[in-house]
């Protein structure tokens, strides 16, 4: 249980402790006790505003709990709208991409904003009034100006602080978690620290010479200057020449920043807390002789980091690198956590060894990007399979087949060799039903991203013949819709394809297509851009996927690029036995457990710091709740039950064991019972459907480690 002190103000002039005062860079220079001052990281103003909690709010922007179940916001000039429409917008669309708000998947009975902190469900709106605070942390160069937000409720009791992180997830903006750890701390009364972690919805039109600025409204980039949320690095005698050869393309920050921003999340993550005790002193301190004096700091202070996916990865980033103490615990829910050596490891399920661990995770994903779309055919009529070409599913097995890369004389077999391989490489095989549609709406995209962004290469690089931009009905290039890129930072995610922005595939046979009805020059199908996708996967392993010859030449330097960025965003598995619950999905397709829930627990275990940590695996989870209810997904609903139930679960079971010393519950696997009926009408979730944390799991349940060896249940 942590044990918080308490000191007096004359204790601390006593004590010595209000001489000095460092640059908010390190927790000593946050401790209670010395003059509050704004930590050197944080570039720029810092803006403010406070909300209600009726007519507008933290929480969900003044739409309550039905608003966000409802239609979205909309401007009042979609060609201009303002700073408050575009947060307005970004809460709508975030909470719903981290939560399904269908009310037959639980959303207003089981959580929601109208759920009580307690679990009481209420016919109120769930409206949060409290103050907002916005800045930039940067090294001065504006190319990084991560954005972090502090939220402080209202409800925020001095007395008795308490702060929660909310990094965003995936490569969403700085609300990217409002509906996760961010709902769940502004309940509790806790100031919630986000961060978009240096990727954010961050986009620069190439063409227009268009950017956002930290609201999101739209800006031109010379005007903006160091204050654009992102702009390329390139000239505009560069950028014209691009443009002449590739018009009407996009850089996105994520992909194209040229930071790797990947190996500053836990730094980025420590810094919003570090900025939370500053807004929080600011507003809470003691006044003395015109200047605050801090008396809320790590000493007195509860800080639990948590989030989901990436987020979830930088707050394990942000409890490895926190030497000072600013972290009690964590709770994370499916966290990118790349180990960064899983030897000797060994990880079993139901007395079965896996295979294949603790791979990066562009290494999984470039893998997935060559064998997916085939291996989706092997599983019909699964979700998602309506919205992939199955003639070039097709197509990408037999162009796989006949680079020797699959084996099988029908389509069939060469679908069912794909899956297969993916088996082989640490898919499970709760995963299968799945592919289709992470196939269509995220591994291609990722692939693209990732091996830009760990490479630091440029938008005019063109990596592996791949660039972004709008594309029209027949897969060709085509210009920026003007009012879509406005709203841009409310509707789009960070990662193409999103709002109108897609993946082209430059070398296509006969010109610039939409990927995934390109031609590629190799095979003269179209395979949804085999090339490309080998050359990808070529970057990761540094040989020829095809011939397996190791790379040579500009190819090698490349690839040399990608795996010094792959090792920069690597974890040691020392948490320095912070209290820690990793939950995951079993049925998670997109950051595959034996690669990051089992394999970073696994590495926890064998470091020797992972005794105050569990891993709870909940069966019929997957990684995208938004998709359970989504009417293009039939399927989902029927099998899959919502992680985020569990994410609340987890939280209110740290909380518990940090107040109160209550225990935490023993690593396990949860079983739950699937909702399903039809496809597409699945009846309603209900609490039977949920199985709760067990505190002391069966053994049937149960979670070991023993020998060097992680055992999973089946």
């Amino acid at each position: 249980m942590a044990i918080r002190k308490t000191l007096g103000f004359s204790s601390l002039v006593a004590a010595g402790l209000l001489a000095g005062c460092g640059g908010g860079s390190d927790s000593s220079s946050i401790e209670v006790g010395r003059i509050n001052t704004l930590p050197s990281f944080v570039k720029g103003s810092v803006s403010s505003q406070s909300y209600d909690g009726n007519s507008d709010d933290l929480l969900t922007a003044g739409l309550g709990a039905t608003g966000l179940q409802g239609a979205a916001p909309t401007f009042a000039n979609p060609a201009s709208p303002t700073a408050a429409e575009l947060r307005k917008s970004a809460i709508y669309n975030n909470y719903r991409a981290l939560v399904d708000v269908n009310a037959n998947g639980g959303y207003g009975t089981l959580f929601g904003p109208n759920v009580t902190r307690d679990g009481v469900v209420t016919t109120g709106s769930g409206k949060i009034a409290g103050k907002e605070y916005i800045a930039y942390a940067d090294d001065g160069s504006g190319q990084q100006n991560v954005v972090m937000m502090v939220q402080v409720p209202d409800t925020f009791d001095a007395s008795k602080p308490c702060i929660v992180t909310a990094t965003s997830s995936g490569s969403r903006g700085v609300y990217g978690a409002i509906g996760t750890s961010g709902e769940w701390g502004l309940k509790r009364g806790c100031a919630v620290a986000y961060t978009d972690k240096g990727t954010g919805n961050g986009y620069h039109d190439l063409t227009t010479n268009k950017v956002t600025l930290i609201t999101g409204v739209p800006a031109d980039a010379a005007t903006a200057g160091t204050t654009a949320h992102f702009k390329a690095a390139i000239t505009d005698t560069a950028r014209a020449a691009y443009n002449a050869l590739f018009p009407n393309r996009v850089a996105y920050k994520h992909a194209h920043s040229q930071q790797n921003p990947e190996k500053d999340w836990g730094k980025n993550t420590l810094q919003a807390i570090e900025f939370a005790f500053y807004i929080l002193n600011e507003q809470y301190g003691t006044n003395s002789g015109g200047v605050k004096i801090r008396t809320v700091g790590p000493s007195n202070t509860i800080v639990i980091a948590s989030s989901v996916s990436n987020g979830a990865g930088a707050a394990v980033m942000a409890a490895e690198q926190d030497t000072e103490g600013l972290i009690d615990a964590v709770v994370v829910t499916e966290p990118n956590a790349q180990p960064k050596s899983t030897s000797g490891l060994t990880i079993k399920r139901g007395g079965t060894a896996v295979s294949t661990i603790g791979k990066p995770l562009v290494d999984y994903f470039t893998y997935a990007n060559l064998y997916q779309g085939c291996a989706s055919l092997a599983v019909p009529n699964s979700p998602g399979s309506a919205l992939l070409s199955a003639t070039n599913a097709a197509n990408r097995c037999a162009a796989l087949a006949a680079k020797g890369l699959l084996s099988g004389a029908t389509t069939a077999d060469q679908a069912a060799d794909a899956l297969a391989k993916m088996r082989a490489y640490g898919w499970e095989p709760e995963q299968d039903v799945l592919q289709s549609s992470h196939y269509r709406l995220a591994t291609p995209s990722i692939a693209m991203t990732y091996t830009n962004a760990l490479g630091r290469f440029s938008v005019t690089d063109n990596l592996c013949g791949f660039s972004f931009a709008a594309t029209d009905a027949s897969g060709n290039v085509a210009v920026q819709n003007a009012t879509v890129q406005a709203g841009l930072f409310g509707s789009g995610n960070g990662v193409p394809p999103a709002s109108g922005v897609n993946i082209v595939y430059n070398d296509s046979v006969g010109g610039a297509k939409l990927d995934l009805v390109s031609t590629s020059p190799s095979t003269n199908l179209t395979d949804f851009a085999l090339d490309g996708a080998l050359c990808q996967r070529a970057l990761v392993t540094g040989k020829d996927p095809v011939t397996g010859a190791a790379l040579t030449g500009d190819m090698l330097a490349k690839s040399q690029r990608v795996q010094q960025g792959i090792a920069e965003v690597q974890l040691n598995g020392n948490m320095r036995n912070k209290p820690t619950l990793i939950l995951a999905g079993r049925s998670d397709a997109l950051l595959l457990v034996n690669h990051t829930s089992r394999a970073y627990f696994g590495t926890l275990q064998m470091s020797g710091n992972g005794a105050n940590a569990r891993y709870i695996e909940v069966e019929n989870a997957n990684h995208f709740d938004t998709f359970i209810d989504n009417p293009l997904l039939p399927g989902y609903d029927s099998r899959l039950i919502p992680l985020h139930y569990y994410l609340i679960q987890a939280l209110d079971r740290m909380w518990a064991y940090l107040n109160n010393g209550t225990p935490l519950p023993g690593s396990q696997v949860v079983r739950t019972t699937p909702r399903g009926g039809n496809p597409g009408s699945a009846p309603a979730l209900t609490a039977a459907n949920l199985s709760p944390i067990a505190a002391t799991p069966t053994a049937a349940n149960a979670i070991t480690f023993e020998n060097n060896t992680l055992l999973i249940p089946n």
